[in-house]
């Protein structure tokens, strides 16, 4: 527990230059700790970017896989996250070992890993891709190279669509963009006719097809801040939000509507695994050095080259 005399912005930022720490924060992570991060983004950026630093500890807000990813680019740095609790329901849908099964069924396939999976998933993986580069890495190959997509099926079933590939996708999605209703997001945008509809990739088809937008978290960003348009209905983690409305004061921002069980659900767009950093828990694994990610050093290899692939064919053709 942490006394509630304790000024945690003050801190955390006298721990920070004590310890040469870099604070990352992705973009769904709660206000209070995106604006005292070093570096607000998307997983892997936030990843590449630590790893040009001379901080020898990265404090990852976010959560494991993103943590995971950080040690894989830099692991002479010591890697801490606030709360190890902090999964996700996109990684946890693709176990290594049933997917190893799986991949060992279509053994004429490559593997492209969307980069939100574990560590363990991108040493069974030729290449991974980001939600932004994903089209153009999957259209980087032949197209009569057979390819398994993981873990995601929206995000594969959309690069299906647009490519007008096959690939054979793992049976797995993210919790939250899954709870977006096509029928709500209609509804809504019928008493906001003047709102683009912007979403992510990891969304479901029938959100997806009323998008005016369709991109990753950092795109979906800069095109509200660079679109004439003054309203918008954003499909994806409420997170965003935050840095939407301080880049854009004078526009509007909706979230766009979920549904449980049928119903409609004010926090379905909260994800509930990056919302258990804490402002008291950074500064308790900033303060103590835990929990640390730790990955056996064959395991960083194995998952660093899918990573180093999808740069080179990022070098390769421009993407």
């Amino acid at each position: 527990m942490v006394k509630e005399s304790i000024d945690l912005v003050a801190e955390i930022a006298r721990l920070k230059k004590e310890k040469n720490a870099v604070i990352l924060a992705h973009y769904y992570q709660v206000a209070e700790i995106q604006d005292i991060a070093d570096y607000i983004g998307d997983s892997l950026g936030l990843s590449q970017q630590a790893a040009k630093t001379d901080a020898e500890m990265i404090v990852f807000a976010g959560v494991r896989f993103m943590a995971e990813t950080a040690k894989i680019l830099s692991p002479q740095k010591k890697v801490v996250l606030p709360d190890m609790n902090a999964g996700c329901s996109l990684e946890e849908s693709a176990p290594a070992d049933e997917f190893a099964a799986f991949k060992a069924q279509h053994p004429d396939h490559i593997v492209i890993s969307y980069v939100n999976c574990s560590a363990a998933l991108k040493t069974l993986t030729d290449v991974v891709c980001t939600s932004s580069n994903a089209v153009k890495i999957v259209e980087s190959f032949p197209k009569d190279q057979k390819i398994i997509f993981a873990p995601d099926k929206n995000l594969g079933g959309y690069i299906n669509r647009v490519t007008g590939r096959d690939m054979v996708l793992w049976d797995g999605a993210c919790m939250v963009h899954e709870t977006f209703s096509g029928k709500m997001i209609q509804d809504l945008k019928a008493k906001h006719p003047n709102a683009q509809v912007v979403a992510h990739p990891e969304s479901e088809q029938p959100v997806l097809q009323l998008a005016d937008y369709i991109g990753s978290t950092t795109g979906l960003l800069k095109h509200v801040i660079n679109s004439p348009e003054k309203e918008f209905i954003v499909a994806t983690e409420s997170g965003i939000l935050h840095q939407m409305r301080k880049a854009a004061p004078e526009k509007k921002f909706i979230v766009a509507p979920t549904a449980k069980n049928g119903h409609a659900c004010i926090a379905c767009s909260d994800c509930p695994h990056m919302k258990l950093n804490t402002m008291e828990k950074l500064y308790l694994c900033l303060r103590d050095e835990t929990p640390e990610i730790v990955l056996p050093m064959d395991v960083i290899e194995a998952a660093r080259r899918p990573i180093e692939r999808m740069l080179e064919l990022s070098a390769k053709f421009g993407l």
